[in-house]
């Protein structure tokens, strides 16, 4: 009776053990969601919209910024989102491994220009090559410019491009070794290069220089109309990817990629911001 009794015991400790550790993981998992939220420009208006207007309407449906493509009408731009509420997170250039010189002029004058405002160099390396020589020479020097004006560097992962996916960025990143420089992890080109079954490993390793992240609605796989859909469509599970990046302590900036999304910008971007809203406010209260 005494050993039966000393069994239960031991079991109900080890059940209430279990609990315990369970409720102090979810507790772990799902603090509030305080990453800041943003939108690529691609999705606010691009080419049809005023800088005006795109922060007017960033400002009213409580996105925190825009994330802007090239060097062009830089001051139009600052000057728009020149305001409490708001702010460029980045902007989205290149260099071109084939090409010479492999970046231009305007990103030297930009990247002067945005001295001290804290917008992040969203680098793009494309072209071929059959090392990382000449990708590392020029984002050792589009780094060295960018530390020059006090600015980070995350290096954007592109299908198609040199850099294809996080891992070529990490790869690169290392060899450069600039504490200004870090990494993007893009899901819909993660998604594209098949690495969703490795997401968590990909993630821990990128943890300690990963400086931005983008995201929209999915599917595991496809073309792009299926991998980059409005927030809350699509069967990936946006919500176990925002678990893991709290799970690594990431608290960075969280972009909207809307590439090709189709429909009415406005519709678009106000239905996004209540999917936004209630992803935060499920975090807020525990998740699921």
């Amino acid at each position: 009776m005494k050993k039966y009794t000393l069994c239960l015991l031991i079991l109900l400790l080890a059940v209430g053990s279990a609990h315990a550790e369970d409720q102090a993981s979810t507790a772990t998992a799902l603090r509030p969601l305080t990453n800041p939220f943003f939108v690529f420009e691609n999705g606010a208006g691009r080419d049809q919209w005023t800088p005006e207007r795109q922060a007017e309407t960033l400002a009213r449906l409580g996105y925190a910024g825009i994330g802007y493509s090239g060097t062009g009408n830089l001051d139009a731009r600052m000057k728009a989102f020149d305001r409490p509420d708001l702010r460029v997170f980045n902007i989205y250039v290149a260099c071109h491994l084939n090409n010479d010189p492999p970046y231009g002029d305007d990103l030297k004058a930009a990247i002067k220009r945005l001295r001290g405002t804290g917008v992040t160099i969203w680098l793009t390396v494309q072209g071929k090559s059959e090392n990382d020589e000449k990708a590392v020479q020029y984002v050792t020097e589009i780094a060295d410019l960018a530390a020059a004006s006090g600015l980070q560097v995350a290096l954007y992962p592109h299908a198609g491009f040199f850099v294809a996916d996080i891992e070529d960025a990490l790869r690169i990143v290392r060899q450069v070794k600039r504490k200004n420089l870090g990494v993007t992890f893009n899901l819909c080109h993660e998604l594209k290069a098949g690495n969703e079954a490795r997401f968590d490993e990909l993630l821990e390793e990128a943890a300690p220089v990963l400086f931005v992240v983008s995201i929209n609605g999915a599917d595991h796989a496809g073309g792009w109309d299926q991998l980059i859909q409005p927030l809350g469509q699509g069967a990936f599970d946006l919500n176990k990817l925002l678990r893991k990046l709290q799970a690594i302590g990431y608290e960075g900036p969280i972009g909207l990629q809307c590439y090709n999304v189709p429909g009415d910008t406005l519709a678009n971007l106000e239905h996004n911001i209540i999917q936004w809203k209630a992803i935060v406010a499920e975090f807020a209260v525990g998740g699921r």
